[in-house]
């Protein structure tokens, strides 16, 4: 079965976001063996993002993914017997 160029984008993205989701457990696992409290890992993490989001994409870019990110916690996409990696 050949591929589309859709087809191998999205594999790529999915690769990426899994490694940027491994890179990130790891960091998180790392700020805890450290006593970092998880709030603050959260926020440090979340503030990080935004300023390079709002740095490369600008400011519609980061109150969009704030927009997304804040439907997925109403919706429960985050809870932990829903989450997929």
């Amino acid at each position: 079965m050949e591929h589309t160029a859709g087809d191998i984008d999205a594999l790529v993205r999915e690769e990426k976001r899994l490694t940027a989701i491994e890179s990130h457990n790891e960091a998180w696992a790392e700020g805890l063996s450290a006593g970092i409290e998880p709030e603050i890992i959260a926020e440090a993490a979340l503030a990080t993002a935004f300023a390079e989001l709002l740095r490369a994409n600008g400011e519609t870019a980061a109150l969009a993914l704030l927009d997304r990110m804040r439907d997925k916690v109403i919706a429960g996409d985050f809870e932990e017997d829903r989450l997929c990696h």
